[in-house]
């Protein structure tokens, strides 16, 4: 029987339209092993947290760089733990501030990458953090 692959959800929440990094993370992702859905632009929480429970995603990587971050991303997790789904781990980068991150985190966030981090970086880290929800079963 196969290994079970990780499913990711990769949305940009918000009105941001810089989509290029999320598309850059998505396709890495994708050629590491990953199974990857993409929201697309202008995605509100709850359409991201009904996505990802409608695509049994184990994962939720956002990107925010409209500076929206500490609303977006508690919002995501608000919407996912509603729908009893926060096993679902939120991750995610864009443009946020350093003095932000450590909110963000205590909030639930399992890891922020800003711009510049290296894409293995993200990909290793979710290989030691995210493990398929379906296992759990």
């Amino acid at each position: 029987m196969p290994a079970a692959k990780i499913r990711i959800l990769v949305a940009k929440p918000g009105l941001d339209g810089h989509d290029r990094g999320a598309k850059v993370v998505a396709r890495a992702l994708r050629d590491a092993g990953f199974e990857v859905v993409y929201t697309g632009l202008h995605q509100t929480p709850d359409m991201i947290a009904v996505a990802a429970v409608q695509e049994d995603v184990d994962a939720v990587g956002l990107s925010v760089m409209s500076g929206a971050h500490n609303t977006l991303f508690p919002a995501v997790i608000d919407a996912l733990s509603a729908r009893g789904a926060d096993d679902i781990l939120v991750f995610g980068g864009g443009i946020v501030p350093e003095q932000d991150l450590e909110a963000l985190l205590a909030k639930g966030v399992g890891a922020i990458f800003t711009p510049g981090a290296p894409l293995d970086e993200i990909v290793q880290w979710i290989h030691s953090h995210v493990k398929p929800r379906s296992l759990a079963l």
